[in-house]
């Protein structure tokens, strides 16, 4: 079975996480991929296929006998959709030997060459949309779709192998998908995460990132006799916001520039909330950015009365490089192997982050490849049949490579 097919299956399950959530998995209906995962992992021979309470689902692939002692490599994926935008009754469109030209996808979207011009490389692919009124949820279930369809070649041709495992993660869309995952049952020297974006990416920096809440008590009094006595929380709202740089934002910025991101806002003359996401890729500057609200805090708190705002910062996760650098010959192999498929690897800094950026923190090195997607978390979200090909043969050029190497792992 070819990625997609596996792709336009997965995509129909609704795996939506939510940021609200005290409880791991976010959503309970992660579950209902989760077990079918672990189910078509037995089918296909990984026979210690489990899924924990958590969600999280854990297989192994023996090694061929003589290979015991080669490096062990982990895959991983994640099973949720995110937030953003609706994942519930996806309804997947393909687009056989696609015409490069704009796609109207319905529902009043037309994803466009202009706004996407690397759509016009695609041409003559077969192109997999959404139909306007969903995300299409390829991040991550293509790279679900990659890993299981690379697990069954090695299995069906007997490709030489170390121990291959692979993880399928909850909540990384909310920051949370790699917490509790038990890197000892896991047991592999080292891992990749399959979500990125096209096809030849390469990742090993991310985001150091973090969820900043403003709570502000406002005092509510009749508008007709509230001179000097009333204190507008939502408009408050608005003046934390105002004293942002507007320049610093998701909308302005690029490559390795950070920003504050406005994800929610809502309000009335008593009470008021704001959340914001914080990313830099600079520990300095990103630091800096957590000073700044501090700074707006106090600044709010004097100027009104103490605990007008209080705010609340909450680190998601740091930048995986420091810890990746020590461990390069997994960039090295990955890169190699990208050529070997005739494409240019393409080393880029993360705007975001990935189950590995928490994952090389504990211990365990993780760097991030392509998938073959682009456009995620919305409604313009599209991959090829051809990008996901890609990707699995990369992966089965690095298992064999790793086949082949007898070295210490540094």
């Amino acid at each position: 079975m070819r990625a997609y097919e596996r792709l336009l299956k997965y995509v129909k399950i609704h795996t939506t996480s939510d940021d609200n959530s005290q409880t791991v998995p976010s959503t309970k209906r992660q579950f209902d991929l989760a077990y079918k995962l672990a189910d078509e992992m037995k089918t296909l021979g990984i026979s210690d296929a489990t899924v924990d309470e958590h969600a999280y689902v854990i297989g192994h692939i023996p090694a061929t006998p003589g290979f015991e002692d080669v490096p062990k490599i982990g895959f991983i994926a994640h099973l949720d959709t995110a937030p953003d935008s609706s994942g519930e009754n996806v309804n997947p469109c393909v687009h056989e030997n696609y015409d490069g030209k704009d796609v109207d996808l319905g529902n009043g979207r037309i994803l466009s060459t202009n706004l996407f011009p690397h759509l016009k490389n695609l041409t003559g692919r077969t192109l997999i949309t959404t139909d306007g009124s969903t995300l299409l949820g390829a991040d991550d279930k293509a790279g679900i779709a990659e890993i299981m369809t690379m697990a069954e070649n090695v299995l069906k041709e007997q490709i030489p192998h170390g121990t291959i495992s692979i993880a399928f993660t909850p909540d990384e869309e909310i920051g949370h998908g790699a917490e509790l995952l038990d890197i000892d049952s896991f047991g592999a020297d080292f891992a990749f995460t399959v979500d990125g974006g096209a096809e030849n990416e390469i990742e090993y920096e991310n985001f150091n990132a973090a969820k900043a809440v403003f709570k502000i008590k406002g005092i509510s009094v009749h508008p007709g006799d509230a001179k000097n006595r009333m204190v507008n929380a939502a408009l408050l709202a608005c003046e934390i916001a105002e004293m942002l740089p507007k320049a610093e934002t998701p909308a302005h910025t690029e490559k390795r520039e950070g920003f504050y991101h406005l994800t929610d806002i809502h309000g009335d003359v008593e009470n008021a909330e704001l959340s914001y996401i914080i990313r830099d890729h600079d520990r300095s500057l990103y630091d800096a950015k957590i000073k700044t609200l501090r700074l707006i805090e106090k600044t709010i708190n004097e100027r009104y009365f103490p605990d007008t705002v209080v705010l609340t910062v909450t680190e998601q996760y740091k930048n995986m490089i420091e810890k990746i650098r020590p461990h390069m010959h997994i960039v090295e192999t990955a890169k190699r192997c990208i050529a070997e498929e005739g494409l240019t690897p393409l080393e880029i800094p993360v705007r975001g982050g990935t189950d590995g950026a928490q994952l090389s923190f504990r211990g365990l090195p993780c760097p991030n490849l392509g998938l073959g997607g682009y456009a995620y978390h919305g409604p313009f979200e599209h991959i090829t049949a051809e990008g996901m090909d890609f990707v699995v043969r990369i992966l089965l050029r690095i298992i064999k490579s790793y086949a082949k190497k007898t070295s210490d792992i540094v």
